[in-house]
């Protein structure tokens, strides 16, 4: 008995639609996360690169050093420090401790550092440490980065004070408060130091995995939508023939 496929015009259509959808927004989301394998391998590179000195923040392209290793040389200012809430570690609820830095030799510069991470009080959730910081010129090392994360803020963020509390940080904010002159990044401070702050940080996430993944699901979709088609096609003629 010959096999016989029927085809019927709306179906093929709607197959053909979401065939099309499914290749598409699978290849772009390959794209995606070629485009973030690139971003990876370029931070992998400036991470692995010797560190440099920096002497003035004035004309640092963050775009370009961005997870760089940096030394910097000068004296924190103790009076400006702030904390981010919400920064869990290991899964233990804390802080990271945000401090201003002057770098030696240029009054006109300043960073602010993330200094590393230390539990929230359980008791006192408004209780903050005292972090020990040296009153002399010190050196530090660290690595770049553009902001310190952004988490869902609920209401009016407000404005930064010494000593505040804070769910993300705006640097321009920060500095118009302060009267400092900060540069448009942070740097996440490394090192050895005894002032019992914790400086594992965790590694930037791109996502790559999850957009390999999201083109998978979509490549999915349209083969089911063409062995969907195939398989009704022929039992559609099956039960022609039959009739």
């Amino acid at each position: 008995m010959p096999i016989r496929f029927r085809i019927r015009w709306i179906p093929l259509l709607a197959t053909l639609i979401v065939a099309a959808i499914g290749v598409s927004l699978g290849q772009w989301q390959t794209r995606r996360g070629d485009e973030k394998q690139a971003i990876q391998a370029k931070m992998a590179a400036r991470q692995s690169a010797p560190a440099m000195t920096l002497e003035n923040a004035a004309g640092i392209a963050v775009a370009e050093a961005e997870f760089r290793h940096v030394k910097l040389r000068g004296r924190f200012v103790p009076a400006w420090v702030t904390y981010l809430e919400n920064r869990p570690y290991n899964g233990v609820p804390g802080f990271y401790v945000l401090m201003p830095f002057k770098i030696a030799g240029s009054a006109e510069s300043a960073i602010l550092i993330e200094r590393g991470w230390t539990p929230r009080d359980a008791n006192d959730r408004t209780r903050v440490p005292t972090v020990p910081t040296p009153a002399d010129e010190v050196e530090i090392e660290g690595v770049i980065r553009s902001d310190a994360g952004h988490l869902l803020q609920l209401g009016t963020a407000e404005a930064p004070r010494p000593g505040a509390i804070m769910q993300n940080l705006d640097i321009a904010a920060y500095a118009r408060a302060s009267q400092l002159p900060l540069a448009p990044f942070v740097v996440e401070q490394s090192g050895e130091i005894k002032d019992g702050l914790v400086r594992d940080w965790p590694a930037p996430s791109l996502g790559i995995d999850r957009h390999r993944g999201y083109a998978v699901q979509w490549y999915a979709l349209a083969l089911m939508a063409v062995i969907f088609f195939v398989v009704t096609g022929f039992r559609s003629g099956k039960k022609q023939r039959a009739e």
